[in-house]
């Protein structure tokens, strides 16, 4: 009896002692393997973007500007590493961090369910909303979202968008028409082959007052508001804690509101760009 008792006691202790080694074991893998700790070791940050107006564009010279870039720009300095841009196409951008082609998305990428199932996402840096451009002659006399919810009502959305998404949830009836990139969005607008462009605000209001003689807002308030973070490969917590904290010290700092007001409030930069 004694000599199973002991026998108990040290498989007992065996168990704990390995328990305690794999989970030590498990959590030295974790942040051997965390983006964070692999970005400080290479001296780079590989951020994951699209291009959207005013969050992220090329100027004249080639060059990305805006909003997501001075915020990624930023993020890079005060880690002491380099930051290197890496342009996917929206709707693959996603998987493309999954499969490692860069470390982070910074975006403009608003956080949903469905989104939050493949990727970690931090806590909000900005806000966003939905809001619509349309062409003058085509969609006359419309004045409402209800206007626009209609067969014949043909809108344009970028692919792979929450843009895309609020057109499909609040125009139900409308048709749909998918583009890969901006320019395709606005150009067809402005042809009058669609009645409006659903996007995230301000680009459609821009597009307004670039061009009024044939675009309008029918009306000047966003129809959804989102929150915008940065999208991370999941099972990382050292690195989502990293950018969380940085998140809210330069909330804190007013950075991020003056950066916001810049990029979002004026178009001082307009001249910058293509």
């Amino acid at each position: 009896m004694k000599h199973t008792l002991t026998l108990a006691l040290a498989l007992l202790l065996a168990c704990l002692t390995a328990g305690t080694a794999s989970a030590a074991s498990i959590r030295q893998q974790l942040t051997a393997e965390s983006t964070i700790e692999r970005v400080m070791k290479s001296g780079v940050l590989r951020v994951g973007m699209d291009i959207f107006q005013p969050w992220a564009m090329k100027d004249k010279n080639g060059k990305l500007i805006g909003f997501e870039i001075d915020v990624a720009t930023r993020l890079a300095k005060d880690l002491g590493v380099k930051v290197e841009f890496v342009p996917t196409a929206w709707s693959g951008i996603i998987p493309a961090l999954l499969t490692g082609k860069f470390d982070v998305i910074i975006g403009g990428m608003g956080i949903t369910a469905e989104r939050a199932l493949k990727v970690n996402f931090t806590n909000p840096y900005d806000y966003s909303g939905m809001s619509i451009v349309a062409h003058r002659q085509m969609a006359a006399g419309f004045s409402k979202l209800e206007d626009f919810d209609k067969n014949e009502v043909q809108i344009a959305v970028k692919l792979g968008t929450t843009a895309a998404a609020a057109a499909k949830k609040y125009l139900p009836k409308a048709t749909l028409r998918m583009f890969d990139n901006e320019t395709q969005l606005y150009q067809e607008l402005r042809n009058g082959r669609v009645h409006a462009v659903v996007e995230n605000a301000p680009r459609p209001a821009f597009e307004a007052a670039d061009y009024k003689e044939t675009l309008f807002l029918p009306f000047t308030d966003t129809f959804t508001k989102e929150p915008i973070a940065f999208a991370l490969p999941k099972g990382d917590p050292d690195t989502l804690a990293c950018f969380n904290s940085w998140i809210t010290l330069v909330q804190l700092e007013g950075w991020l509101q003056e950066r916001h007001d810049y990029w979002f409030g004026t178009k001082d930069w307009a001249d910058q760009i293509q």
